[in-house]
């Protein structure tokens, strides 16, 4: 008998798309824009650290956004009132971006003038560490009231990620969240991770996190 042949269809995926993310990566390179893959879970306070974020760099960047969702564009029209540019991606219910994906939306938003590219990825902590954007890095936002065994439940996500944003610091006094274990753990899974917590409602740390884009930027411009 014949022996079938043995198709591995998730493994030749992830290659095509590190292949394409890897291209992508060297064409922004070139171009000196900073593209940042921003991810979270839903209601961790993503577009409205984004929101603080512009309003704190406007007058020092071009910043452009790319607000990816399964379907709406509540949170491009949230970004649009800061002035950044912005482009909405429908990902036609994929619960995450890919690099042909991210490629479309830059070709589409233009980016050659922009010195800052964040993409929003979709609300999710499993399918969008997965699959690489082509951004040159990786960032998250973990709430306080998520918990903070969330790099336990979800290792690969933490795992990626250049900096983790502990979010809602302004609340924890009301919930049972523990910084320095959920650093720890987030630590022993990626040593080399920038732990920031913030408050995007108060202000609170963000300036750590405004001086980490800056610098950033500034290498992108080298």
């Amino acid at each position: 008998m014949e022996k079938f042949k043995v198709l591995e269809v998730k493994e030749s995926i992830f290659q095509k798309n590190d292949e394409r993310a890897e291209l992508l990566r060297k064409e922004m390179k070139e171009q000196k824009t900073f593209l940042l893959n921003l991810m979270s879970s839903p209601g961790s306070g993503k577009t409205t650290t984004l929101t603080r974020t512009i309003q704190a760099l406007r007058e020092e960047m071009k910043i452009g956004v790319m607000e990816a969702d399964i379907d709406s564009d509540v949170d491009a029209r949230t970004i649009q009132q800061t002035g950044a540019k912005v482009i909405q991606l429908h990902t036609g219910g994929m619960c995450h971006l890919d690099a042909e994906m991210t490629r479309q939306g830059i070709e589409a938003l233009g980016t050659e003038e922009l010195d800052l590219v964040v993409l929003e990825n979709v609300g999710n902590l499993v399918c969008p560490a997965e699959f690489d954007t082509g951004a040159t890095k990786n960032a998250m936002i973990l709430s306080v009231p998520e918990g903070d065994d969330k790099p336990l439940k979800y290792p690969l996500m933490f795992s990626i990620c250049d900096v983790l944003l502990v979010n809602k610091m302004d609340v924890a006094p009301y919930f049972d969240f523990d910084l320095e274990a959920c650093k720890k753990r987030a630590g022993d899974l990626n040593p080399d991770i920038q732990v920031i917590p913030i408050s995007a409602r108060t202000g609170e740390g963000l300036e750590e996190w405004l001086n980490w884009l800056r610098g950033q930027v500034k290498k992108a411009k080298a």
